[in-house]
């Protein structure tokens, strides 16, 4: 069945009362050059660094409690991880250039690995992932940048199915780089200048226009960021997707450029390459 293609410029907008309402409170973390992080329900940080190729656990008071890495193709080895997603249970690790997901449980302990030999499974193959998300329900999406789709896989990590490539139609992908999932498991997926949403089964349902240049897209509880490197958008996912708010706050440094934020517990978490700056949400 056709869908019909909407597309909705988005009319960037910043809101002075709503930027203001946030308070800087400190920061956390020591990194050579963070690419994303996580946080857990129970409010633990999971950071991926390419610069070390390390995954760091820390706590909100910025303990590092668990790491492992460096360069290498081992099971505990990265060759750049530019994506991490982490549940309460276990963590997602995007090694891109090892074409490979790696799944740990909470401690950073490794289970297993999602990989697939492209030459010989050219359907549900992989290379160069870019980033990685769980839905709900436990099922596991993947970024295939060099073809441009996404593929889905239970939580065994068996194939179920791919979308968003030129069997999407109007939907086809062009330069995907970032996904994230609402919590009735909508994918949201960067793709250059396009805020692009399929539902779980991959079915095209809206395509959006953006202004900027974005780099990151987070989604906690509801709350979606979508951020460039110094600035950020907001949308609350339980309304209709219409105009994103500037929620960019005073007080970021000018020598550091963002990298990926969220929204957890009040609190607005805004990593750069080398900390996680911390502001409190007052209204």
């Amino acid at each position: 069945m056709h869908v019909k293609l909407l597309q909705i410029l988005l009319i960037f907008i910043s809101i002075p009362l709503f930027a203001q309402s946030f308070i800087f409170k400190g920061e956390i973390g020591n990194f050579n050059s963070a690419s994303a992080f996580s946080v857990t329900p129970s409010g633990y940080f999971f950071i991926s660094d390419v610069g070390k190729n390390e995954i760091m656990k820390l706590d909100t008071l910025g303990e590092v409690l668990q790491k492992i890495g460096g360069y290498g193709w081992s099971n505990l080895t990265f060759d750049e991880p530019v994506d991490i997603f982490a549940t309460d249970l276990r963590v997602f690790v995007t090694d891109k250039n090892n074409n490979r997901i790696h799944v740990f449980d909470k401690d950073l302990n490794f289970l297993f690995f999602i990989k697939t030999d492209l030459k010989s499974n050219v359907f549900d193959g992989f290379q160069y992932p870019t980033s990685c998300e769980t839905s709900i329900q436990g099922d596991i999406y993947i970024l295939d940048s060099e073809n441009t789709r996404i593929l889905k896989y239970n939580s065994s990590g068996k194939f179920l199915l791919e979308f968003g490539n030129f069997g999407s139609g109007n939907f086809t992908l062009e330069n995907p780089t970032a996904i994230t999932l609402s919590q009735d498991s909508k994918i949201f997926v960067l793709d250059e200048n396009f805020l692009t949403v399929f539902d779980q089964y991959g079915m095209g349902l809206i395509k959006i226009k953006l202004k900027y240049e974005l780099k990151k897209i987070n989604n906690t509880y509801n709350n979606l960021i979508l951020s460039s490197s110094d600035s950020l958008y907001y949308q609350n996912l339980k309304k209709p997707i219409s105009k994103f708010k500037n929620i960019t706050p005073k007080g970021i440094p000018k020598n550091e450029n963002i990298i990926e934020s969220l929204i957890f517990n009040k609190q607005l978490y805004i990593l750069t390459e080398t900390k996680i700056l911390i502001f409190s949400i007052i209204n």
